[in-house]
């Protein structure tokens, strides 16, 4: 069976080339999918319903972003303006990332082409993030009544500290975060557990450190669905990250964290996080390793 996929063009709000953020990505990250044979099975979200952003986001906030009158001073801190384009591309990757769900508990295992938007908080963005995706999602089908225990997986570079934030009173909801201790956010907000890694480290250690605590987290529930986030930020050639795993280290992360859920039988929904390499078609392929690895299960 294909690879489940959730994709709209819209992901790409069309910034400038030399923005922080490499908004090209997006498209980059589609065109790499196609010429791997992996766009078979591509599910197309529609903008997410209010109501389910306002699970996870102060209902001010969500309408803020919606109708594009965010303050200054929380577009200061996400990075950049929330006009039409960005809150439409917010509105569907949190959309996305619910379709991805939806579609790993139908066939076990499905991945958002965007997502991982982790340090937006729940009563604003932050970080380059908008809104929430996983938590959106974890809190849209609790609420829907579909899954009861939900695992969050967070390999991004950075720590989650908005996921942290909007699920720390959600017990059915279980956060583990492992990231650079010394990368952003400065001041962090406790995940159910976060493991802070020294800079610089390499693959050995790093896989290492993953598979001690895997069983850990499979053993604690049995889990309805798991969010995986596979930020490349991770990679020593990622301009803000601070750790230096190669692509074959990646490459393992993602089938370790892939495998190790799937052979016990948990849905698995995969979304891209972070990555900031100024060379972005190479960016691209590396975001691509999560759609090969998780079609070889699929």
């Amino acid at each position: 069976m294909p690879l489940q996929i959730a994709h709209h063009p819209d992901y790409d709000a069309g910034f400038a080339v030399n923005h922080r953020f490499p908004m090209s990505k997006y498209p980059l990250l589609m065109q790499a999918l196609v010429a791997r044979g992996l766009a078979e099975a591509l599910h197309q979200p529609r903008q997410a319903a209010p109501q389910w952003l306002k699970l996870a986001h102060d209902a001010l906030y969500v309408d803020q972003v919606i109708g594009c009158a965010v303050p200054a001073r929380i577009e200061r801190e996400i990075g950049f303006p929330v006009g039409p384009r960005v809150s439409l591309r917010a509105q569907l990757a949190a959309a996305g990332t619910v379709l991805a769900a939806r579609l790993a508990l139908e066939h076990g295992i499905a991945c958002n082409a965007a997502g991982g938007s982790h340090h937006a908080r729940r009563a604003q963005g932050a970080g380059f993030c908008t809104f929430n995706d996983v938590a959106v999602a974890a809190l849209t089908l609790m609420e829907e009544g579909l899954v009861a225990n939900v695992l969050v997986v967070d390999l991004d570079v950075h720590q989650g500290d908005g996921t942290a934030d909007i699920l720390r009173d959600e017990t059915r909801v279980f956060t583990f975060s492992m990231h650079g201790e010394r990368n952003y956010p400065v001041r962090k907000i406790a995940s159910d557990l976060d493991i802070g890694l020294p800079d610089g480290m390499q693959d050995d250690a790093y896989l290492e450190r993953l598979a001690d605590i895997l069983p850990e987290l499979s053993s604690r529930r049995r889990w309805d669905l798991v969010f995986y986030n596979a930020g490349v930020d991770v990679h020593a050639g990622d301009r803000l990250g601070r750790l230096s795993l190669s692509d074959a280290g990646i490459r393992a992360r993602d089938r370790l964290v892939i495998e190790h859920f799937r052979a016990r039988g948990m849905p698995l929904c995969g979304v891209i996080g972070g990555g900031y390499s100024t060379d972005v078609p190479t960016l691209a392929a590396r975001h691509a390793i999560l759609f090969e690895e998780a079609a070889a299960v699929a």
